[in-house]
């Protein structure tokens, strides 16, 4: 099918544009800005006036509930909502249940991928069987089956022989290691960043040491191996700074964040809120402003949503006592947009982060990688028609994931999607 979007204002982080242009569609992929009419002949057209055109956006982390949990949600209602956030492309983590550590598994999770064709869907290999942290995983076999990369998910590290031989297999075939950095026996049971609000509230405590003294571990190791390393959900600013001189030093690595500690810190905990209990945990407003300026200097490469749907009986307990994770997919463009009003950070710059960034660390991991991210001739026709100047609520009539729990609920956030293309085809609409 052809498509013309009329009079949209396009914002292409990747070629630096923020114009009025239309844009062409044919099959897959865009094939002209501001065609000749003469020239293309459109099946359907688009009249984007009023509305931003923006790159479908692409999600490093996100849980879909399957394998494994199908009784809860089920692969196309998660994807629907993504659809609906405008995320075109996303990173599942490999802690499914069970754990993607077979080819078959993965197999069957693409396939299953496909059969729906909303949103593509890039899988993460773990690095050990079931995550355990011992006997390696057959990471060539993985690969063939259709992982991109490999990781340990929010599992504790391997211990430190085990996971040199992770690195040393990851680097003699050129695989990327995904690893969120936390030491185990600082980790412990704690549910709260350590600090004043975790006291106050008798919450045991996560040291922001565990962050640190893994990030110290993985560098050492990384020095020694040579393994492209990408670092999941850096919370601190001792954690940023130490991605900055590892980067400034020439080492491999690239880093993400989670839009919740984007714009969160402990204090939203208030009064024992569930919702707010996450993993890696907030932590304070310094950590939380190291973190804007890491993604303002290109320390932090990405901003994922790090989506992990829970039902009630996840969330209705005591916060000790809560699964930590969030829903956000759906949310991801509205809380970047807003993270940008808030700082005053151009739109075109901000979505740098969810588009053209998070490319550049998958075609890293795998060069092979199309180049989606960007609004160009040529490139894969991912696109998101938004209202930038819509705001809405975030309740349970508002989201389309099954799980509503989110820090973010009742909140007003700015930028509704209104249609989502994948691949050249309408995949979501809003209904009117």
């Amino acid at each position: 099918m052809n498509i013309l979007i009329k009079n949209g204002r396009l914002i292409d982080p990747k070629s630096q544009i923020d114009a009025v242009h239309d844009i062409a569609i044919a099959g897959q992929r865009i094939v002209a800005i501001d065609p000749n009419p003469d020239e293309f002949k459109a099946d359907r057209t688009i009249d984007a006036s009023g509305l931003a055109v923006i790159p479908g956006l692409v999600d490093l982390s996100v849980r879909l509930r399957e394998p494994g949990y199908e009784h809860r949600d089920t692969l196309e209602t998660e994807l629907m909502a993504a659809l609906s956030g405008g995320v075109t492309r996303l990173v599942l983590p490999p802690d499914t249940d069970p754990t993607l550590d077979e080819p078959a598994l993965v197999e069957m999770l693409k396939h299953r991928a496909r059969a729906l064709n909303q949103t593509y869907v890039y899988p993460l290999g773990a690095m050990t069987e079931a995550l355990e942290g011992e006997q390696l995983t057959e990471m060539s076999e993985l690969t063939r089956a259709g992982c991109i990369a490999f990781s340990h998910a929010n599992r504790p590290l391997p211990a430190l022989s085990t996971l040199k031989q992770c690195m040393q297999y990851a680097q003699s075939f050129g695989y990327s290691l995904w690893l969120r950095p936390h030491e185990r026996s600082l980790t412990g049971n704690g549910v709260a960043a350590s600090g004043e609000v975790a006291s106050r509230l008798g919450l045991s405590g996560i040291p922001v040491q565990s962050e640190t003294i893994a990030l110290h571990a993985l560098f050492e190791l990384q020095r020694s191996v040579g393994v492209r390393l990408h670092l999941c959900r850096i919370s601190s600013a001792q954690g940023v700074e130490l991605v900055r001189q590892a980067k400034a030093e020439g080492l491999p690595v690239t880093c993400d964040v989670s839009v919740n500690h984007v714009h969160l810190t402990d204090v939203d905990i208030g009064f024992f809120d569930s919702n707010y209990r996450l993993d890696p945990p907030l932590r304070g407003k310094r950590d939380r402003d190291a973190i804007i300026q890491g993604l303002l200097d290109g320390t932090i490469d990405a901003i994922c949503s790090d989506h992990m749907p829970l039902d009630d009986e996840d969330k209705l307990v005591p916060f000790a006592e809560a699964q930590p994770g969030a829903s956000g997919v759906e949310l991801l463009f509205s809380l970047v947009y807003k993270w940008a009003k808030d700082n005053s950070i151009p739109l075109l710059d901000a979505l740098t982060k969810v588009t053209s960034g998070p490319v550049s660390i998958l075609q890293q991991a795998a060069p092979a990688f199309s180049s989606c991210g960007q609004l160009s001739v040529g490139s894969p026709a991912d696109l998101a028609l938004v209202d930038l100047e819509e705001y809405w609520t975030v309740n349970r009539d508002s989201l389309l994931s099954q799980s509503v729990h989110t820090p973010f609920i009742n909140y007003q956030v700015p930028g509704r999607v209104k249609l989502t293309i994948v691949s050249g085809r309408v995949m979501w609409e809003k209904a009117e």
